[in-house]
């Protein structure tokens, strides 16, 4: 089931919605694909004119695969520019993920500072793609391709602060403009960047997650690659905290991401 075939059908019926086993990661659903579908049900909610600024994402726990999953919203405030949105999935009757959204209508400024400009990495023709390996990597990565260009996979004992390089969806794509749901598939598809400090598998995941939109989002297609990097702050006591952006292959910023993850190891 496409990326694209999900969102059409949270957009249709959020209150029981499935997610395949396909889309999994280990014994959850991929965080980015919940994330990205709680965002569709908030997004619903909420006037065009007013585009999401920010989302702060709490993963409380696995969503169960091919189990239906609700996605509610409340609206908490509408202010003349400024709507507080909060949301829910529940699975079996038990919050699983909650999601709480800022969306803001533009307004002039007299202030305006440019993003600082973005990394160089090698194209991506040569780059190392991580391969879709049934049975060793999530089942979701099926969807998603990554090509490393800084730092290390995971699990290879490279104790680089950073991580990066080039993503986008694929397998049976459909090309249509990237949307925030998109964006926050490609952002949460790179592993936490700790477990490249590994040197065998250990479970590591997102306990905590913020990310900021650029808008107007850039007009790019789901087939065009987005440059990511990561850059671990800090780590310690089975804690990490990391920070990332992601620009559009000629550098314009698209998205700011902030993490705390857990590793059991």
């Amino acid at each position: 089931m496409r990326f694209s075939d999900l969102l059409d059908a949270v957009r249709s019926q959020p209150q029981e919605l499935s997610i395949p086993a396909e889309w999994g990661q280990g014994r959850a659903s991929f965080g980015g694909l919940i994330a990205a579908l709680q965002y569709e049900a908030m997004r619903a909610k909420v006037p065009e004119d007013r585009p999401v600024r920010s989302l702060a994402i709490t993963f409380v726990g696995p969503v169960e695969p091919d189990v239906p999953v609700s996605f509610e919203v409340d609206v908490l405030r509408e202010g003349k520019a400024v709507s507080q949105v909060l949301g829910r999935a529940m699975q079996k009757g038990q919050v699983v993920t909650l999601v709480q959204g800022s969306f803001g209508a533009s307004r002039p400024s007299e202030v305006a500072v440019t993003a600082n400009a973005a990394p160089e990495m090698k194209h991506w023709d040569d780059c190392q793609e991580m391969p879709y390996i049934k049975g060793v990597t999530p089942e979701f990565m099926r969807h998603l391709a990554m090509r490393w260009s800084i730092g290390g996979l995971p699990f290879t004992g490279n104790t680089s602060r950073e991580m990066g390089g080039w993503v986008r969806l694929r397998g049976e794509v459909k090309d249509e403009a990237v949307s925030e749901a998109h964006i926050l598939a490609l952002v949460d598809a790179w592993p936490p960047s700790l477990l490249s400090h590994l040197k065998k598998p250990a479970a590591g995941s997102t306990l905590t997650w913020t990310i900021e939109f650029v808008q107007p989002l850039l007009a790019l297609s789901t087939l065009d690659w987005c440059k990511y990097l990561v850059e671990i702050e800090y780590a310690a006591d089975g804690y990490g905290h990391a920070a990332a952006k992601l620009w559009s292959e000629d550098g314009q910023l698209i998205a700011m991401s902030r993490q705390t993850v857990t590793i059991f190891a």
